[in-house]
């Protein structure tokens, strides 16, 4: 059985509703699943202002548990079309793994959320997947044996490298069955490609 982290940011409640879908095709897929959220670095007066969903379940993660992972999955909101700073300072933190190629050969993936459809959806995943191939991990994206990414009758984030959602520039716009469809679709996939590697 391949063990799976799904390592996310989530300052709306986006990506978290994102990481649960992923977690939920891993599952699927026969693999032991956790899910787990990088430190929040906005001063919660300021998170609790700015509407910040600070109520998730999932717990923080140390850096020093990803080397327990065949495969990490990394989910982030955008900003500027590249990862947030809290994700990016999490990563920042792994230079002792990096060092040993303590995630060398784990299998890995990127999943994300945009204001809009064109806000750096394919950018931030490649900021997060350059992370990972820096580290070792070999990524593993959405491929378009998923057929929902090629839908044109509605609005849908989704590409090859990886799961996306578009949550509107105020928020309100929440993942769409079929983003969400994508997000279990690649944690299903990647599972298991785990599997096949480490189960």
């Amino acid at each position: 059985m391949a063990k799976v982290l799904v390592l996310y940011y989530s300052a709306y409640g986006h990506i978290e509703t994102m990481a649960n879908a992923v977690a939920e095709g891993a599952r699927e897929a026969g693999a032991s699943v956790d899910i787990k959220r990088v430190p929040e670095l906005v001063p919660d007066d300021v998170a609790k202002k700015s509407g910040f969903k600070l109520d998730q379940a999932a717990p923080v993660a140390r850096v020093d548990e990803l080397e327990n992972y065949d495969a990490i999955i990394v989910g982030t909101g955008t900003r500027y079309g590249r990862m947030t700073s809290q994700m990016a300072n999490f990563l920042d933190q792994t230079g002792a793994l990096w060092m040993r190629g303590a995630l060398n050969g784990k299998v890995g993936g990127a999943f994300a959320s945009t204001a809009s459809q064109h806000g750096g959806q394919e950018t931030t995943l490649f900021s997060i997947i350059t992370n990972l191939l820096h580290l070792g991990l070999i990524p593993v994206g959405l491929p378009y044996s998923f057929q929902g990414q090629l839908k044109l009758d509605e609005v849908t984030g989704g590409s090859p490298y990886g799961a996306t959602t578009i949550a509107a520039s105020d928020g309100s716009r929440k993942p769409s069955e079929n983003e969400l469809a994508g997000a279990r679709f690649q944690g299903r996939h990647i599972a298991e490609v785990a599997t096949k590697l480490f189960g």
